[in-house]
């Protein structure tokens, strides 16, 4: 089975695919696959990559992942011993090449536009973590019935986008598997010093090719990226109740010099790191 792009388990011959997710942690590769995703979290919170974007879930999220969108979820295993998140994967073609083009569905075209970058909804989540929850002993037919009514739903709430920028070619089996090693690697090794020829070695890549190869796919530096995750890693220690000092919280987060820490986070989150912890709550 490639990790990117992934294929999704089908079993039937259905054009809608059902699945529960019960793990300690949920797949954790950084994959795309051309089914476009709609799942509830249930339980669990963690970090959500999305294209070029870092974004944040936890339980009660409900989220749409665009058809070839990479993304992985990245669990944080410490606060829930168990996450359980439920989703419906289908396509435009799924259900016949013109089914969605008929005019029945034309109030469905905002979903399918904003599906491209993904999005998370802002409103009515407990109405389609329900109509999800109803899923587990449908049959076939009910679950497609479903899907139009949380697909109905989610054209008529608020939502927020997930990525900022797509890549617009499909990623290549080759060069789908060099992305995963480095967002990987990114994400397990955040905390540690990580240099240009470090993550270039990577991807097979001279540092000079890595820095073009990266920016081309994700219209951000590697190191902007890399910042980025480290601060939203950060925001966990911020937003929870525990001891460490934000100078600890730096340098846990792959900060070795406090000033710059402050720098990055102000830049990044428009606040400083001890104005957002009183804002959270925490002192």
């Amino acid at each position: 089975m490639k990790v990117l792009p992934f294929k999704i388990p089908k079993t039937q011959n259905i054009g809608l695919i059902y699945q529960e997710d019960k793990e300690k942690h949920f797949y954790d590769k950084f994959h795309q696959h051309e089914e476009i995703q709609l799942c509830v979290i249930v339980k669990g919170e963690g970090t959500l990559i999305v294209g070029d974007t870092i974004n944040k879930y936890s339980s009660g999220d409900v989220l749409v992942i665009g058809s070839n969108l990479p993304h992985v979820f990245k669990s944080d295993a410490s606060v829930i011993k168990e996450s359980f998140m439920i989703s419906l994967f289908f396509t435009k073609s799924s259900f016949g090449k013109d089914f969605f083009l008929l005019d029945d569905f034309k109030e469905l075209i905002p979903f399918f536009d904003k599906s491209i970058s993904g999005f998370r909804l802002l409103e009515n989540k407990e109405k389609v973590t329900k109509l999800f929850l109803g899923l587990h002993k449908s049959n076939n037919l009910t679950r497609f019935i479903g899907l139009l009514e949380i697909l109905k739903t989610l054209v008529e709430s608020e939502t927020a986008e997930l990525a900022s920028f797509i890549y617009p070619k499909r990623y290549t089996d080759n060069e789908g598997k060099r992305m995963q090693n480095v967002m990987d690697y990114t994400i397990n090794n955040f905390d540690k010093n990580i240099d240009l020829y470090k993550i270039a070695e990577k991807a097979n890549m001279t540092p000079n090719a890595f820095c073009r190869y990266f920016k081309q796919r994700t219209n951000k530096t590697y190191f902007t990226f890399l910042n980025e995750l480290r601060i939203e890693n950060a925001c966990k220690f911020l937003n929870s109740e525990n001891s460490l000092s934000i100078s600890e919280i730096a340098y846990q987060c792959g900060f070795n010099n406090l000033s710059n820490f402050n720098r990055k986070f102000k830049e990044i989150k428009e606040v400083s790191p001890s104005k957002y912890r009183k804002v959270s709550g925490f002192k």
